[in-house]
């Protein structure tokens, strides 16, 4: 991923990154009862209100994917971190719900 790349990526694109890329965070935006029921292994759970206090901990210059339930915080998100210099920060399209239709099917689904 690169600061041209697109503003989301498939749920198949992230699959493949994540055997690519060691140093990619995947940034999970929903909220702690959300993160209870399925999450990605690996991400950072931060809800969507608390981002811009974490700013200063998230890496400005590495690969970030932010998910949320179906997509639409994750990419409100990622154009804010964008603004604010997060450069390679990109949404999931269709969320973590997407993911487990498409990717890992034993996550459960709300």
């Amino acid at each position: 991923m690169a600061a041209e790349d697109p503003l989301e990526i498939t749920p198949e694109e992230l699959a493949a990154l994540r055997l690519r890329q060691p140093d990619l965070a995947v940034l999970d935006v929903r909220e702690p009862w959300e993160f209870a029921i399925c999450a990605l292994a690996d991400s950072h759970p931060i809800p969507m209100g608390e981002v811009p206090a974490h700013l200063d901990s998230l890496p400005p210059g590495a690969p970030l994917v932010v998910v949320c339930h179906h997509g639409g915080r994750s990419l409100q998100v990622a154009r804010w971190l964008r603004a604010q210099g997060v450069a390679r920060a990109v949404s999931l399209a269709g969320g973590i719900d997407l993911w487990a239709r498409t990717i890992d099917p034993s996550l459960p689904r709300y």
